[in-house]
């Protein structure tokens, strides 16, 4: 004798959990898009929220499913499992800066030299490079909050003679993926201090943060000093100082295997 089966129905919204989890996740990919095309930053970070915004709601979602498919014997667990995940999976990395933003003070400029900053050029191609971009001016009160935060960023200092100082740091700015985008060689004329200017990109969106290295040369000693800005945000998370950082390894390293 045969007996009919039948399966319980699929809970909606465990469907539609997995479903806005997806289109969270491809929303958040034409934000990144967005913003390595080019894009203003702005609207690329409103289309990221609106991306976090649906990974919420999947989340929601996926929790009601998961009463219904308890109280009711509902399928659809496996769904919501994956609705859960992918959810997870982008809002990893917002929740983790937002603890890095709780935890570091709210500044976008750090620099080795908290007197006198390097400057950025003002030659054609560096104000090309910007793009119209308006960098801000260094503050005290950033200087101190870097200060607190970040006693490690120092400036760099090498035995070596500003000529070969300009071009071990030309050197290791190409080295970690900077785009250098002009320099002068140490003015004899000028106390013998060299410039350059580059820019880098962070990882996620390619937003473009600006780099001013000064060589500057002292009684027995060159001098090094590094100052790099964000052009999106007040906060950058501790990236600049990171950045500064890898330089200064990688001066020290050079230095070394000379």
């Amino acid at each position: 004798m045969r007996r009919l089966i039948v399966e319980e129905p699929i809970s909606r919204a465990a469907v539609w959990s997995r479903r806005t989890a997806v289109f969270a996740l491809a929303t958040a990919g034409v934000a990144i898009g967005l913003s390595r095309f080019g894009v203003d930053p702005a609207a690329a970070l409103t289309v990221f929220g609106a991306a976090l915004a649906l990974a919420l709601l999947a989340v929601l979602l996926a929790s009601a499913a998961a009463v219904v498919i308890w109280r009711l014997g509902r399928r659809g667990a496996k769904e919501a499992a994956v609705a859960v995940a992918l959810a997870l999976a982008l809002l990893a990395d917002p929740a983790y800066l937002t603890i890095k933003a709780l935890r570091l003070p709210a500044i976008n400029d750090v620099t080795t030299d908290f007197v006198s900053p390097p400057s950025f050029m003002i030659s054609a191609k560096a104000r090309q490079a910007r793009a119209g971009a308006t960098l801000p001016p260094w503050s005290a009160a950033t200087g101190a909050l870097q200060k607190a935060a970040y006693p490690e960023v120092q400036p760099i200092l090498v035995d070596l003679e500003p000529e070969q100082a300009y071009q071990l740091a030309l050197r290791v700015a190409k080295d970690l993926g900077w785009r250098v985008v002009d320099s002068n060689p140490p003015n004899l004329r000028v106390d013998g201090v060299a410039q350059i200017e580059a820019t880098d990109r962070t990882l996620l969106f390619g937003f473009v943060d600006d780099i001013a290295i000064r060589v500057r040369p002292l009684a027995s000693q060159t001098r090094i000093d590094i100052r790099s800005v964000s052009r999106v945000g007040r906060h950058d998370f501790g990236v600049n100082a990171r950045r500064i950082d890898r330089f200064a390894a990688a001066v020290q390293e050079s230095m070394q295997e000379r």
